[in-house]
């Protein structure tokens, strides 16, 4: 009998076990799949009546604290910190060390950041410029050296250099804008606030829909220039394939993924700060695997020590102007400061401000409307004018001298942006941006040298010019009403392809954006800062702030801040609104145009959703040509990473609130001891929108 009980109770095991695994068995099929399961073919429903039916969610709005980011378990995270006693700077430094986790390719220790941070208590605006440094050996004659050389054909950016691999690391920033932001304004112990990114590097975490598309290791080793000047390399980091793929391949989605080596880095830093990172152990590491990358790749150059221990990064002044919108309402728009390309947010914004009214005279962006192909022309028109400036000029300013400070000066001024109206037609063809076209204007710099060297390689066929790169923004809030806008990178997926083992992380690939124009303020130099596209943005209005601001993904950056600024202040959408609003992307070395496909539908057609034309016509009437086509004013549709990710926080104050003398949030020594909600909330509260082209979530308490 107690056999026979035996039996039973393991046959009741094996049915138990057998009934688990078949529950495990995911009942879902992917897009992705082939063929494609029915439900991809399905319509989306409408939200209730009362708002704007297209809206993909509700804005998330809470009194003590915000964090919204483009993975929803790290903006628990961040949201967890906040709870227990930390402020918006702790937040954000925990919420970005649980994306180091989760979004690898995006961001990590070993990646840059600038951010923009709101000191209620000082009632003062602070902006942290932890961009990254060429080592010592980067020079355009040593690119030049081993086959690398500015091409005339693409006068962006970036021309000439490699864009993966041990040419393409810098010296990174993020370690120590991490460290610097905490002791500065933080809380908590740093070590706490990396406790939850710790947590799950070392028990896991299901890999997300969106990241787990995008989780692919760029070639890395073997790298070597082509006859063409472009690179070559021969396969991925080994230590890259044993850190982040499984059995030697990308872990599908769902997979729950473990990185012990970042936690190990994470509890380091935690423990002993950026010294370790720059000066120490992780110091160390670093190097060894640079130069033994290098070694196999046959190069003469090397990192050294000293490069990591002289790396330092700075707090500098935001650039900055005041847009006022079509009813009259000011607002003061402060935007990161070069190397960051932000800085040319103020000039287009600046630009809208001066030429609409010349454009479109008695028509508002807010009269026309996004259903208007004129809107999307002038939006357009003006981010062509500014960026030819920022293709020319983007660069460290701490390399600038006096004459380049006042052109920056000038070029961030209404007045500079009111004398570039005349260049567009507003009723076509099409502005054509070229690298010349402030040569005939009196400059303090001589751009490219105007003309351009033509000692340069041919552009090789097989090159893409892309600004298109892979970052994160996170945003987060307090109820001491601290706000933080916080964009940090890797620039391309996963960097420079170059894992540190033992550690857990990659080295971006960040010197990718400097030039080898010898002519241009951005060409590469030991110690310099690259160009940067990663750009934070922030909104006061009448002293007070309204919102934090960021829309990653390379170039898209400054014409993404754009579109959601108008969006907002402008047509007066909500945070989340905001960003479910179809978008464009255009490219501006190749002058090329992208919109969203119902956008494109709407207005590069003329086709209204309902079959109808669109009774304000197309941008065809305007000279751009529609797909298929090519060349410069192409005009086509796209989906997915095109359009970047965006997060926002606004804060709206209660009128009838007396202004509360709040503790700032900062350094207390207290170093919070588990839930704390025993002080008042914000006088008012936040609202936050999340970009549905990410895998994120805006969470409040």
């Amino acid at each position: 009998m107690t056999s026979c009980k035996r039996f039973i109770g393991l046959l009741l095991l094996v049915l138990m076990a057998s009934a688990i695994v078949a529950f495990a068995q995911s009942p879902v099929i992917p897009c992705t799949t082939s063929p494609a399961p029915k439900w991809c073919g399905a319509v989306r429903g409408d939200r209730p009546s009362g708002g704007w039916v297209a809206q993909g969610r509700s804005e998330t709005m809470s009194q003590h604290g915000m964090v919204s980011a483009s993975q929803s378990v790290a903006a628990q995270a961040g949201l967890r910190i906040l709870m227990a006693g930390g402020n918006a700077i702790d937040a954000a430094v925990a919420t970005a060390a649980t994306l180091n986790l989760m979004e690898p390719m995006n961001v990590g220790i070993g990646g840059d950041l600038y951010a923009i941070i709101y000191i209620a208590r000082e009632h003062k605006i602070y902006q942290l410029n932890a961009g990254d440094f060429a080592p010592g050996y980067a020079t355009v004659p040593y690119y030049n050296s081993v086959g690398y050389s500015y091409n005339r054909t693409n006068w962006g950016y970036g021309s000439g250099m490699p864009s993966t691999g041990f040419l393409s690391a810098p010296v990174p920033g993020a370690a120590w804008g991490w460290d610097e932001a905490h002791r500065r304004f933080g809380k908590l112990s740093l070590l706490e606030d990396l406790t939850p990114a710790i947590e799950y590097a070392t028990n896991g975490f299901p890999i997300t829909e969106i990241i787990g598309n995008s989780w692919r290791l760029p070639n890395a080793v073997g790298c070597k220039a082509t006859a063409t000047g472009s690179e070559s390399c021969t396969g991925p980091d080994p230590d890259s394939v044993n850190t982040w793929y499984v059995n030697g391949q990308p872990p599908a989605v769902g997979t729950i993924f473990k990185n012990p080596d970042l936690a190990h880095t994470l509890r380091l830093f935690g423990e002993h700060g950026r010294r370790v990172f720059y000066e120490g152990e992780i110091a160390q590491a670093i190097v060894n695997k640079m130069n033994a990358v290098a070694a196999g790749d046959g190069l003469s150059a090397r990192w050294t020590m000293a490069d990591l221990k002289n790396y330092y990064g700075q707090w500098d002044i935001p650039a900055h102007t005041t847009y006022t919108n079509a009813s009259g309402v000011p607002y003061d728009i402060y935007e990161t400061m070069a190397p960051s390309q932000a800085w040319n947010v103020v000039e287009l914004m600046n630009i809208l401000q001066a030429c609409v009214p010349k454009w479109s005279p008695g028509q508002s962006l807010a009269q026309l409307g996004p259903t208007n192909p004129l809107y999307w022309y002038m939006l357009v028109e003006a981010k062509k004018l500014a960026s030819v400036d920022l293709e020319n000029y983007g660069s460290d300013p701490r390399f600038w001298n006096s004459a380049q400070w006042n052109n920056f000066n000038t070029i961030t001024s209404p007045a500079y942006a009111a004398a570039l109206c005349s260049e567009v037609s507003p009723t076509g063809p099409p502005f054509v941006p070229t690298p010349a076209f402030n040569c005939s204007v009196p400059s303090p710099l001589t751009p490219y040298g105007c003309p351009n060297p033509d000692n340069a390689l041919p552009l090789d066929p097989n090159t893409t010019v892309t600004g298109l790169g892979d970052t994160i923004y996170l945003t987060t809030a307090d109820r001491w009403g601290n706000m933080v806008s916080w964009i940090n990178s890797n620039y391309s997926g996963f960097g420079s392809g170059i894992t540190i083992p033992g550690y857990g992380f990659v080295i971006n690939d960040r010197a990718a954006q400097f030039t080898l124009n010898p002519n241009h303020p951005d060409a590469i130099a030991p110690g310099k800062r690259p160009y940067n596209t990663i750009s934070a943005g922030f909104v006061v209005h009448n002293g007070v702030p309204q919102m934090t601001l960021g829309l990653m993904g390379g170039d898209m950056q400054v014409q993404g801040h754009a579109q959601m600024l108008v969006n907002m202040l402008e047509l007066g959408a909500n945070p989340q609104a905001s960003t479910d609003m179809a978008r464009f992307y255009h490219n501006e070395v190749p002058n090329t145009l992208q919109m969203e496909t119902q956008l494109y539908n709407l207005v590069g057609l003329g086709v209204q959703s309902n079959g109808t034309s669109n009774p304000n016509g197309s941008l065809t009437k305007y000279g751009y040509k529609t797909s298929p086509c090519s060349g410069s004013n192409c005009l086509s549709s796209a989906t997915g990473s095109t359009f970047g990710g965006y997060q926002s926080i606004m804060f709206i104050p209660d009128p009838d609130a007396a202004t509360a003398d709040f503790d700032d949030g900062t350094h207390d020594g207290t170093h919070g001891k588990g839930l704390l909600n025993n002080g008042p909330p914000v006088p008012g509260f936040y609202r936050a929108g999340t970009d549905h082209r990410k895998d994120g979530e805006a969470v409040g308490w």
